[in-house]
């Protein structure tokens, strides 16, 4: 991939960087962290993940001296807003993976221990409004997401509201847990993790002059975890099949009705569903964001990190 505008880093490139900063996760804790189907060794943790957390807390810092700079001109003193990283990609990529490992390194810091971790799927429409609308087949399509809450929530965690809290996604009813919040107080870092992420789409008010809202004016910092098509489908693949053999085999689990298809069944159901659905959504709606994101990941086929990119400016 050639970008002007960024700057490209060889996987060996890119672990020169770590400097000195510790692995403060054992391998255990790593493997408790990795996603389903997934692969995170303690190198990929070191050569990636560790120079990206010291690469962020610069950043996290960075934007508390500049805070402090409008403090002194103001006269008083303002907490600072919590930092806003957005991590955006493909389903089956591995952002989940990646952003748990994000936020329990960056925990680590001294300088910002609490950090929280929100997923974009607490703001899908319910099922029901989806099946009433006609949406139940582009579901994880931007269309599909209560778009103003989620800029609501964003505004409320920025301005450091006490009483930000996002909706509950349940993946076992494959819909959003009714009357269920999870409350982000205040943290030093948020990490707000989903498909659609990086989307211009915008919320204004309606009937009114009042400029448009995106979901990026919320962000400090935000990544693209990014493969080739065929090695995501093959991921999915995978992680379909597996998920037969695990939750799908409990009753209560919307996907239920495929724990007993035979594995040639399943494999040609996975790839129908993403067909059908995924590869539609990457390619219309994920992949085209890719650009906007401070940074880029790529991944190669076994799940190894191989080259990064991060923007000039």
């Amino acid at each position: 991939m050639d970008i002007p505008k960024y700057n490209k880093f060889s996987r060996a490139e890119w672990a020169a960087l770590r400097f000195n900063t510790p692995l403060t996760l054992s391998e255990s804790e790593l493997t408790a962290l990795r996603g389903l189907g997934d692969v995170l060794s303690v190198p990929e943790a070191v050569d990636i993940y560790l120079p990206l957390s010291r690469l962020l807390n610069l950043h996290v810092r960075a934007a508390r001296q500049l805070g402090s700079v409008k403090d002194e001109f103001l006269g008083r003193f303002v907490s600072p807003p919590p930092y806003v990283i957005a991590i955006g990609g493909s389903v089956a990529v591995g952002k989940s993976t990646l952003s748990r490992v994000l936020r329990a390194m960056l925990s680590r810091w001294p300088d910002h221990p609490r950090v929280d971790l929100v997923t974009t799927d607490g703001f899908l429409r319910p099922n029901a409004w989806l099946q009433e609308n006609g949406l139940m087949q582009r579901k994880g399509f931007p269309e599909s997401y209560d778009m103003r809450t989620m800029v609501e929530f964003l505004a409320r965690v920025k301005a450091g509201d006490e009483t930000a809290a996002a909706p509950v996604y349940s993946h076992e009813t494959y819909d959003i847990v009714p009357g269920e919040r999870v409350a982000v107080n205040r943290p030093d870092i948020l990490i707000f993790e989903g498909l659609n992420v990086l989307q211009a789409g915008h919320v204004g008010s309606t009937g009114s002059r009042s400029p448009a809202v995106i979901l990026s004016d919320f962000f400090d910092f935000s990544i693209y975890l990014d493969a080739e098509e065929s090695s995501i489908e093959s991921w999915y693949v995978e992680r379909f099949l597996l998920l037969q053999h695990l939750a799908f085999q409990q009753p209560k689990s919307y996907f239920h009705h495929y724990a007993k298809l035979s594995p040639e069944e399943a494999r040609e159901v996975a790839l129908q569903i993403w067909r059908e659905v995924n590869q539609v959504n990457l390619r219309e709606n994920i992949l085209p964001t890719r650009e906007r994101a401070h940074l880029v990941l790529r991944k190669q086929a076994d799940h190894v990190i191989a080259e990064i990119l991060l923007r000039q400016r």
